[in-house]
């Protein structure tokens, strides 16, 4: 066994195998019975490798990884699998420019080395002779590693459209699975969109759940990945202050928000299919929503916090039509790829109630849109007035926590302060945590390389569990089916603004407070 797997396999010694045993119980049971079965050599495949997805986000994944030392070189090897004919040369030099970003003349060569561990195989999606020659590949692989049958790691990763997403997994499950029963596994990450609605989603996930197991299938979604969305629990869970304070009797609102300051930019086509609600909303956001208004789980198990998360979603009330605002940006439909009558939301404002004794009342807005006036996302959670308002300092606004996910990431607290000066007068200002300022030495991942990471150690916490999908799309899916009937209207917006006016109209109406006269302005250091 090579060094790099021995290296890999201690690391993951204690991570919870597909069995629900850890892997350190079941390699002492072994060599109990005089066995030596050590976790094999990582085969990691890309399928899609020379599309966007892959060259953009799940190969600068991996390199990362691999520059951090979470991938080793004695271990490890990727393989990517499209149509296009490639050679290995030609996929490495597609690849290149987007992996130099950042990487200084000191990294290139470790660069370089990564980029000798990218074989490629040219295939269809739904014949059998490209998954053999790919299955081939790999076991060569394998072979050179002394990674004996049973005990190797393979993990597909399918950035590829959905449509293809069964015919593909067929073809994994048929040709290039490994057994599982010494230790090895098989994994599958899918991106989403999971289905267009509760009824395509449960049939894709009826047609994966035949090929695959629940503990096999990492349904991804990237926003799960960022930094200050995994800090949720910690914030809510292991600090005092904020205890008594997140419920209904504190808390008058709370809204998740998504803004871009673009358009559809070349992706009219695939968005006009697909709209905010499902690119962004039914899944982003929504999960962020989870992860704020949970109870807590009875351990950090994965299977304990999304149980936690599966609650919050059956308590979500149906959505009304009046507590929806959508939008669709004046040139949208300019894209020669957009339908000219197209009733397709590059906007949306929806206002969810959860019924359940800790928010009844509390509305969570959820809200996303395209070519706005500035591009962040975050969470900001509006407290109640305070009674008796001595100050008179109502009109400023209320207490705020914020949380910015994307980019600058902080978390700020907004407060009513006594302005400086001789004077009895108030102002607003804030407690500030800002990520740049704060931790200058540390480097904040990408989503994609801790959601990979997490798949090759076997821990689902940050993906979306099967029963937690078909909840989420039965919240979504009437709405969804009143605006592709044409039951429900986009208003037209002016690129560069922030969306319609009537969406603000609608905050008001659901009780947020807009603070006036307040910016909030991220430190620096000069």
């Amino acid at each position: 066994m090579s060094k790099g797997c021995n290296v890999l396999n201690s690391i993951l010694r204690h991570v919870p195998s597909e069995s629900g045993n850890t892997k350190g119980e079941s390699l002492s049971e072994e060599k109990d019975m005089g066995l030596v079965r050590e976790a094999g050599c990582l085969s990691i495949i890309v399928l899609g490798a020379s599309g966007d997805l892959a060259k953009k986000k799940t190969f600068p994944a991996l390199f990362h990884l691999f520059l951090q030392g979470f991938l080793q070189e004695e271990d490890v090897h990727i393989f990517g699998y499209a149509r296009t004919k490639l050679s290995d040369d030609d996929l490495r030099a597609r690849i290149r420019g987007y992996l130099q970003k950042g990487v200084s003349a000191e990294q290139e060569d470790v660069l370089s080395r990564f980029l000798q561990l990218i074989k490629y195989v040219s295939g269809s999606y739904d014949s059998a002779d490209g998954f053999q020659l790919l299955n081939k590949a790999i076991s060569e692989h394998e072979i050179s590693k002394n990674s004996h049958p049973g005990i190797s790691r393979r993990l597909f990763y399918l950035a590829l459209p959905p449509s293809v997403y069964p015919s593909v997994c067929r073809m994994i499950r048929l040709y290039c699975t490994n057994t599982s029963d010494l230790g090895g596994w098989t994994r599958i990450v899918v991106e989403k969109p999971f289905g267009k609605d509760l009824n395509s989603a449960e049939d894709l996930s009826a047609q994966l759940g035949e090929l695959f197991t629940e503990e096999q299938l990492y349904r991804i979604d990237h926003y799960l990945g960022k930094e200050l969305v995994q800090n949720l629990l910690v914030l809510r869970f292991a600090n005092r202050l904020f205890l008594p304070l997140w419920n209904r009797d504190n808390i008058d609102n709370i809204q998740i928000v998504f803004r871009e300051d673009f358009g559809t930019e070349g992706r009219g086509g695939y968005f006009d299919e697909y709209g905010i609600i499902r690119d962004i909303i039914q899944n982003h956001l929504l999960q962020v929503l989870c992860l704020v208004a949970m109870e807590k789980p009875v351990s950090l198990k994965p299977e304990h916090i999304r149980d936690e998360k599966v609650k919050v979603l059956q308590s979500v009330l149906p959505i009304k039509h009046e507590e929806v605002v959508l939008g669709q940006y004046e040139g949208y439909k300019d894209d020669q790829t957009v339908s000219d009558s197209s009733n397709t939301p590059t906007f949306a404002t929806v206002v969810l109630r959860i019924h359940n004794e800790r928010w009844e009342g509390v509305p969570f807005i959820l809200k996303a849109g395209k070519a706005l006036d500035n591009r962040k996302a975050e969470i900001r959670i509006q407290f109640k007035d305070v009674p008796g308002d001595i100050f008179k300092c109502k009109k400023q606004g209320r207490n705020e926590f914020v949380i910015r996910l994307q980019p600058l990431e902080a978390m700020y607290m907004k407060l009513t302060l006594k302005k400086p000066g001789l004077e009895m007068s108030t102002i607003q200002s804030e407690l500030d945590l800002s990520y740049g300022l704060r931790y200058q030495d540390v480097k904040i991942p990408e989503a994609y390389e801790r959601l990979i990471l997490d798949t090759i150690r076997g821990d689902q916490q940050h993906f979306v569990r099967r029963d937690e999908l078909k909840v989420a799309w039965q919240i979504f899916t009437p709405l969804l089916h009143s605006i592709d009937n044409g039951e429900l209207k986009p208003i037209a917006y002016k690129p560069g603004s922030r969306g319609p006016e009537e969406a603000d109209e609608l905050l008001a109406r659901a009780g947020y407070v807009q603070t006036h006269g307040y910016i909030w302005i991220p430190p620096t250091l000069e």
